[in-house]
C-alpha cells in the first residue's frame, strides 16, 4: 500500500509508522484514519512489535478541523463510528504490542490516539491535552474509556473538565503514560523498548494483552479461569520450553515467536 499520509516501515520485527503531517502537527483527517487503520491491521500481522510516533515537533494535535466539512455539515457521530472506531479497534486487537511514542504535543483526539496503545512513552517536553471542552465537546476516540482506567475517576474527570496540559513527567507520575524520558534520550529508549518486545515472546504478549485487558471487566473466579486458560496454551509452546531452557542454561532466551 502507498501512504499518502504515513511514513511505514518494518526492520528487525518493528513495524514502524510515524504520523507524517508536520506542518499541521499531524493532524488526523480522513485519509490519516484509514491509513493508520491499514498499516496496524498490516504489520500486526507481520511485525513484532507496532511503533506509532510523529515527524516533527508533535505527536498529534487531533482532528485537523480543517479538513473540507464546515461546522454546519460535520457528522461528528458518523465520523467516529465509521473512521475513528475502526482505527481504535486495529490498536486494541492488534495481536502484538502496540508502543506510542509521544515526540511532542497529543491533544484532543491525538492524546487518546496515543493512550490507546499497551505502551507510552514520551518525551520529556511531550504534553497530553484532553483539549474537547475547548469547543464544546467530550473527550472522545476513546478518552472516556481509558481516562479512569489509567489514572483514576477524579484525575479523569479534572482532566476533561480542566482540559489543561499533562506534562510528561506528570503523566508518568500519575499513572497515565509509563514513561517521561529525556529528550536527547527519547529516541534510544523508545527503539531500546521496541527491540526488547521485538526479541521476545510474541505469543505470550499477545495473551498479556488479553488476560490484563479481561480484568477491566471480570470478576475473581472468571479472571482465574482466563488465566488457566491462556497459561495452559502457553505452556504448550516452544517460547515457553525454551525460556526453561534458557534459564537452567543461564544464558539468554532465543524466542521465535509466532
Amino acid at each position: 500500500m502507498i501512504y499518502q499520509t504515513l511514513n511505514v516501515t518494518e526492520e528487525g520485527g518493528i513495524g514502524l509508522i510515524t504520523l507524517n503531517r508536520p506542518t499541521l502537527m499531524n493532524a488526523l483527517n480522513a485519509q490519516m484514519r484509514a491509513e493508520i487503520t491499514a498499516a496496524v491491521r498490516d504489520l500486526g500481522q507481520r511485525a513484532r512489535v507496532v511503533v506509532i510516533t510523529g515527524e516533527g515537533r508533535a505527536f498529534c494535535s487531533g482532528q485537523d478541523l480543517g479538513d473540507g466539512v464546515s461546522v454546519a455539515e460535520i457528522d461528528l457521530g458518523r465520523t467516529l463510528r465509521e473512521e475513528y472506531e475502526p482505527m481504535l479497534r486495529a490498536i486494541y486487537d492488534c495481536p502484538v504490542p502496540v508502543i506510542s511514542a509521544v515526540n511532542g504535543a497529543a491533544a484532543g483526539a491525538g492524546a487518546n490516539l496515543a493512550l490507546s496503545a499497551d505502551v507510552v512513552i514520551a518525551t520529556q517536553s511531550a504534553y497530553f491535552l484532553q483539549a474537547f471542552s475547548r469547543i464544546g465537546l467530550i473527550p472522545d476516540a476513546g478518552g472516556t474509556y481509558w481516562l479512569p482506567r489509567l489514572v483514576g475517576f477524579a484525575r479523569a474527570m479534572g482532566q476533561a473538565l480542566f482540559a489543561e496540559k499533562v506534562e510528561a513527567d506528570e503523566a508518568a507520575r500519575t499513572g497515565l503514560i509509563w514513561a517521561s524520558v529525556p529528550d536527547d534520550q527519547f529516541a534510544a529508549e523508545w527503539r531500546r523498548r521496541a527491540e526488547q518486545i521485538a526479541n521476545g515472546p510474541t505469543l505470550a504478549y499477545g495473551a498479556i494483552k488479553h488476560a490484563l485487558r479481561a480484568s477491566m471487566t471480570s470478576d475473581l473466579d472468571a479472571q482465574l479461569d482466563t488465566e488457566a486458560r491462556l497459561q495452559e496454551e502457553m505452556g504448550t509452546t516452544r517460547d515457553f520450553r525454551e525460556g526453561v531452557m534458557a534459564f537452567l542454561e543461564k544464558r539468554p532466551a532465543k524466542f521465535e515467536g509466532r
